[in-house]
């Protein structure tokens, strides 16, 4: 049977395999982005353990909240105009398929065509 180790022994321990770890107090939130969502952790606690020179951040606890990011694209003005040329749609029908083709030329201008 093991017995338990107190966190000052565990803490020699770390030090001696050349591990260091702090608590970073006062932590309000932590904000992990992706391309698409961001996750919130409201109210969490932080440790930072360094270990041959990186940093490791260590979030746990606190209210996690997920949400879809939505990006607005930027649709150069000259693609519009080319889609609307070859489909001879409006500037905006040629921009919602632009928009809805994920900037996509071809794609586009394929979505128009088959609206008729």
């Amino acid at each position: 049977m093991r017995r338990r180790v107190s966190p000052r022994e565990a803490r020699r321990m770390m030090e001696r395999m050349g591990l260091g770890m702090s608590e970073i107090p006062d932590i309000q939130q932590v904000i992990l982005q992706t391309s698409n969502k961001e996750i919130v952790i409201e109210d969490p606690e932080v440790a930072v353990i360094e270990m041959h020179g990186q940093k490791i951040f260590q979030v746990t606890g606190g209210k996690i909240t997920e949400k879809v990011i939505k990006k607005e694209m930027a649709i150069p003005e000259e693609d519009v105009r080319l889609v609307a040329d070859q489909t001879g749609k409006s500037m905006e029908e040629a921009k919602r398929a632009l928009e809805e083709a994920g900037g996509d030329l071809a794609k586009a201008i394929l979505l128009l065509q088959a609206q008729g």
